[in-house]
C-alpha cells in the first residue's frame, strides 16, 4: 500500500515514523517544503514536492494533518479522486464546513475516518465496554476533563474555533462514544483568564459544560488551558451498580493533599505523549479499513455530532442559557 500524508507538523511527523511501520510506501508533503524534506530524510520515505503534488503519487489513500483550514478541500479532493482518507479532526473549521464536506463524502462511496483518537485508547475502550456490559448498572453520571499544561501560541487562539470546538469536543466525543448515547441540551459557562488574547479573540481560557444525554444520564465535561501540574484527561462513568475512571495512572498529574492516591511517575507533558499509542491504534485501524474495504471506525458524521455539541456549548457560555441540540442541528 502506498500512503501519502499530507502536514508533517507535530501530529503529521508521528504520524509518519506510524505509517512507515504499517505500509509499503509513505510520501510525505507539507506547505514548507524543507520541512517535509527534513521528515522524509530522517525516515527514510518518499517526498512529494508539494501537498498538490500528492495526488499524482499514485496514492492508494490519503492522512491529513494541515492546519484545519486544508481539511475540508483535502478530504473532498480525496474523495473526488477515490482515495480513502483520514483526516485529523476537525474535519472542517466551522459548522457550515462541515455539512459541506459531509455532503461531498455521504454518496461517494468512499471511506473517511475521522481522528478522534480517544476512541482507540485502552481505557476508554474499557470503560464503553463496561457501559455495555451493564456492569455499572444504569449510568447517571459521567465527569471529561482536558486540561492543558500550558496555553498553545498566542497566534494560533484566534484561529482556533475556541476552546469548546478545539479542545472540548474531544470530551463531547468520548462521553457520546463511552455511554452510547446522544447529548441533547448543555449549559455551559467560561473564563477569560490568563493570556489578553483568550478575551480579545471572544474565547475562554477555561471553560465548564453539563450535557443532558438522551436517557437523562448527566455529563459534567471541563476543560482549561493552565495546568501547570501537567497534561491531564480523565474521564468517570459512574453507574447504579459500579464506576470506572479513564486516565488514572502513575503519571497522573494530581497533588494529593492528604492521604490516597500518589501517581510514581512523571507528569504527561501532552497529548501526543498521553494518547501515543491511541494514535498508533487509529491509523492501524485506518490501514485494516483501506485493506478489507469496511466501514470507517469513525465516520464524518459522528464528526458532525461531536461539533453540534461544542457549538451548542459555545452559545451557551457567550448567551449564558441552555441550549438545545436540535436548535443547532442543520
Amino acid at each position: 500500500m502506498r500512503v501519502g500524508l499530507a502536514g508533517v507538523g507535530r501530529i503529521g511527523a508521528g504520524h509518519a515514523e506510524t505509517l512507515r511501520g504499517l505500509v509499503e510506501e509513505v510520501v510525505v508533503a507539507d506547505a514548507d517544503a524543507g520541512r517535509a524534506r527534513e521528515v522524509a530524510d530522517k525516515l527514510g520515505v518518499d517526498r512529494s514536492d508539494s501537498v498538490d503534488a500528492l495526488f499524482g503519487a499514485g496514492l492508494d489513500a490519503l492522512v491529513v494533518a494541515t492546519p484545519t483550514a486544508a481539511h475540508a478541500p483535502l478530504v473532498v479532493r480525496a474523495v473526488e479522486a477515490g482515495l480513502p482518507v483520514f483526516v485529523e479532526k476537525p474535519v472542517a473549521a466551522d459548522l457550515d464546513g462541515t455539512i459541506q464536506t459531509l455532503a461531498a463524502v455521504r454518496d461517494s462511496g468512499v471511506s473517511v475516518q475521522v481522528g478522534f483518537q480517544r476512541r482507540f485508547d485502552p481505557g476508554h475502550v474499557a470503560a464503553r465496554d463496561a457501559v455495555r456490559s451493564g456492569r455499572l448498572g444504569w449510568v447517571h453520571t459521567v465527569r471529561s476533563l482536558t486540561l492543558d499544561p500550558a496555553p498553545p501560541p498566542d497566534a494560533y487562539i484566534p484561529t482556533s474555533g475556541g476552546l469548546f470546538r478545539d479542545c472540548s469536543v474531544h470530551d463531547f466525543d468520548a462521553v457520546r462514544f463511552v455511554t452510547g448515547r446522544a447529548v441533547t441540551e448543555v449549559t455551559a459557562a467560561g473564563a477569560q483568564r490568563g493570556a489578553p488574547v483568550f478575551a480579545e479573540s471572544g474565547d475562554v481560557s477555561t471553560g465548564s459544560a453539563v450535557l443532558t444525554l438522551d436517557d437523562g444520564t448527566l455529563a459534567v465535561v471541563s476543560a482549561s488551558r493552565y495546568n501547570a501540574a501537567g497534561y491531564d484527561v480523565r474521564l468517570e462513568v459512574l453507574g447504579s451498580e459500579d464506576g470506572v475512571v479513564v486516565g488514572l495512572d502513575d503519571r497522573t498529574p494530581l497533588a494529593p493533599s492528604g492521604v490516597g492516591f500518589r501517581p510514581a511517575g512523571p507528569p504527561h507533558t501532552g497529548f501526543l505523549e498521553r494518547f501515543a499509542d491511541a494514535y498508533a491504534a487509529e491509523l492501524r485501524a485506518f490501514v485494516d479499513m483501506v485493506n478489507a474495504g469496511t466501514e470507517s471506525p469513525c465516520p464524518p458524521e459522528e464528526s458532525l455530532e461531536a461539533f453540534y455539541v461544542a457549538e451548542a456549548c459555545d452559545i451557551s457560555r457567550r448567551e449564558r442559557r441552555s441550549v438545545t441540540i436540535e436548535e443547532v442541528r442543520r
